[in-house]
């Protein structure tokens, strides 16, 4: 079967679409919503985890074939930081393994029109060439520290590419640098580098604390991506793209971890001394994207990093202490 034509699945979604949103309460998911909504669009198809499981093969089959949805973003996964990855990578692998082969392959049984999978830059070699290119996938060993969450996206990758093949589905692929903004997890253990520092930043400057301790050296260099600038990415290529390869999706600039310490140091009121602890581990020193894929087909960020983390941190600061806890 031909896998370069689609009839009409490349065209915009409208009205008439049935859209699911897998893990729609997540911060991706959740962001996709509110972009589907300032859309007009219907409210999508969405489940939570105590009504659907999706690493039953069975259950998501059975919830497929009722609702019939025409397009899913497969936004659902299992994630965390470092120190999350380290203590669980069987959960990791396993967890996301299954969420990706039960919604796939019941995408493919029920005849979904298109299938959006979110990845991550996580799947790149720890050491390559800057930026990464699509093309510099599995040309090298993965960060340790994340191999099995990597992994398990590279075969989601791998699966909508053979369904392409096999039997002519247009399921694509979006790789996201770091994210940040709305919905994002603040556990002190399980959390990402940016609402690990805020967390951080935030207690500190309430209590007047001399300093504060970060993982590391400060020298590694990330990009981060405001996640509502990630679901106007995921409902672009879902309305324009219908190609084979993944699609990198960042802002293609970075910044040192200490620059983002500082700049969130300042964004808090913090004022004391930042202290590095280069006894913990640093990740991958540095992973930045290139973007000339997603800016080529008319796609570029709108969300400055500065200014979404004010945004962010005065959410944040916002809060209950019991919300703040999470």
């Amino acid at each position: 079967m031909s896998t370069e034509h689609f009839d009409d699945k490349g065209s915009p979604i409208d009205n008439g679409a049935r859209i699911y949103v897998a893990g729609h309460r997540g911060m991706v998911g959740s962001a996709i919503v509110r972009a589907l909504k300032q859309r007009g669009l219907d409210d999508p198809i969405a489940f939570t985890s105590s009504e659907l499981d999706l690493r039953d093969p069975t259950a998501v089959q059975r919830m497929m074939d009722r609702e019939r949805p025409t397009h899913v973003y497969l936004a659902a996964a299992k994630v965390g930081g470092i120190k999350a990855n380290a203590d669980a990578p069987a959960d990791f692998i396993f967890d996301n393994l299954m969420i990706e082969t039960s919604v796939i392959r019941a995408a493919h049984l029920t005849g979904v029109s298109k299938l959006l999978f979110l990845g991550s830059s996580c799947i790149y070699p720890k050491v390559t060439a800057q930026p990464i290119t699509e093309g510099q996938l599995m040309t090298g060993a993965l960060e340790p520290t994340n191999a099995p969450y990597a992994l398990a996206k590279i075969a989601g990758i791998e699966l909508c590419k053979a369904h392409r093949k096999q039997h002519g589905s247009n399921f694509i692929s979006a790789m996201p640098t770091n994210l940040y903004g709305p919905g994002d997890n603040y556990h002190p253990t399980g959390s990402h580098v940016i609402p690990a520092l805020i967390r951080k930043f935030h207690k500190a400057a309430l209590s007047g604390a001399p300093a504060v301790d970060c993982w590391g050296s400060g020298t590694p260099r990330r990009e981060f991506l405001h996640v509502d600038d990630l679901a106007e990415a995921c409902l672009f290529l879902m309305d324009v793209y219908n190609g084979e390869e993944h699609v990198n999706v960042g802002t293609g600039v970075d910044m040192s971890i200490l620059e983002l310490a500082e700049m969130i140091a300042k964004l808090t009121g913090f004022s004391g001394e930042i202290c590095w602890d280069s006894s913990q581990p640093d990740g991958t020193m540095r992973k930045q994207l290139d973007c000339s894929r997603i800016h080529a087909l008319g796609w570029h960020h709108q969300v400055e990093v500065e200014a979404g983390l004010r945004a962010v941190i005065d959410d944040y600061a916002a809060r209950p202490d019991e919300a703040r806890s999470k």
